[in-house]
């Protein structure tokens, strides 16, 4: 099919790209780089630099023979994206143009200004730009698992039936989120399960754990095709920063107890999980919701793999807890059901110490472009303390 991603040049959106592309699907990508810009701004430069959007998708036909089209610029300017639509026609659009960081969103006003425009409407005129060419054009959203906090009962998934005074209905699952980021995610999720109610769009709300790796599908034919791998505080998830700190031979750095707990996947599941959603389409008019994770571990879980991987590699890995810049709680009930992926097909890849011996030997390999300095958290959630620490 066709399909278009938004938010093409991040570290989901490249390797989408890819991965579709080699599955023979016509695809097209869109960014506006702000990932790039914000990581220059913010002192927190990726483990590897790749090259632009042209030169990726060059290199890529160039070395597999298949084609990736390329438009720079933002999808929330409308008639960009809705010229986008109308040339391409596309049968199903993933939609990562949003700002995917909760540091970043938890900086300062202008951050968190931002991360609430540029996330609502950036969903806004990708409704429309649907609804205005072709209203079958199936929707697939990352969402994030963060939108439901951490309730002490299980989580379902997307949706709650309530028995209240003899009556029951189906609402859709209480979200608790935890930052603006979380926030921006819970509201876009509302305004298209609106949308699908009034103009029976198709929509697949993907709620997605925090994702690890750096490759797909084995080894990438050239590593300027590897995603943008952040390990910072602001855009590198946990268990990359992880992973990355024990290559540095820097402590793992718990915030807290360290008993958050999450689910998690790797990035090979991102892309079959995407996959499954767009060969599989709801009816029209139906919000569907999955939630995409594969294991659950606590983040002390995390650090203790990430050292038994290391002592296989000769590293010696401490662990250091330190203040946590959050407002979270350390120690929770945490259960959420993930069926509907795996009833579509997905064949997941599990947390094993040959996959964390396979990360660290990569992250090594360019351990002369880690910084330390990126490791420790720069944002705290407190009003009074939120700012960002320059770093030299």
């Amino acid at each position: 099919m066709r399909v278009l991603i938004l938010g093409g040049d991040g570290y989901l959106g490249w390797p989408t790209a890819m991965h579709l592309s080699q599955k023979g699907h016509e695809v097209a990508v869109v960014d506006n780089y702000f990932r790039r810009r914000a990581c220059v701004e913010m002192n927190c430069l990726p483990l590897l630099p790749v090259p632009d959007l042209p030169q990726r998708a060059e290199l890529w036909r160039a070395l597999t023979g298949y084609s990736i089209r390329v438009a720079v610029g933002d999808v929330c300017d409308y008639p960009f994206l809705l010229q986008i639509f109308k040339d391409f026609a596309p049968e199903g659009v993933v939609h990562y143009a949003e700002q995917p960081s909760a540091p970043y969103s938890m900086l300062n006003r202008e951050t968190a200004a931002f991360t609430l425009t540029n996330n609502l409407l950036s969903t806004l005129n990708l409704i429309h730009a649907v609804a205005e060419t072709d209203s079958a054009c199936h929707i697939v959203k990352l969402g994030t698992m963060g939108v439901y906090g951490t309730p002490n009962i299980d989580i379902e998934e997307g949706y709650l039936e309530v028995r209240h005074k003899g009556r029951k209905h189906t609402f859709l699952y209480p979200k608790t989120p935890g930052s603006l980021y979380h926030l921006t995610k819970s509201q876009d999720g509302d305004m298209l399960y609106f949308y699908c109610r009034m103009w029976d769009i198709r929509i697949t709300d993907l709620n997605q754990g925090p994702v690890y790796g750096l490759a797909i599908n084995g080894s990438l034919p050239d590593d300027r095709l590897a995603p943008i791998f952040n390990y910072d505080d602001i855009f590198g998830t946990v268990l990359n920063r992880f992973v990355a700190q024990a290559a540095a031979g820097y402590p793992l750095t718990i915030y807290g107890r360290g008993g958050q707990k999450r689910g998690y996947l790797n990035i090979k599941d991102t892309l079959a999980c995407v996959e499954l959603a767009l060969r599989n389409p709801p009816e029209p008019g139906h919000y569907r919701v999955f939630n995409q994770f594969v294991e659950t571990f606590s983040v002390r879980n995390l650090a203790e793999k990430v050292r038994e991987a290391g002592r296989e590699l000769g590293l010696e890995v401490q662990i250091k807890q330190i203040p946590n810049p959050r407002r979270e709680e350390e120690e929770h009930y945490y259960n959420p059901s993930h069926s509907g992926l795996l009833s579509l097909g997905l064949e997941p890849h599990y947390l094993t110490i040959g996959v964390l011996l396979e990360m660290i030997s990569m992250v090594q390999k360019y351990r002369d472009n880690l910084r330390p300095a990126y490791f420790l958290p720069r944002v705290r959630w407190q009003h009074n303390n939120c700012r960002a620490v320059s770093l030299n």
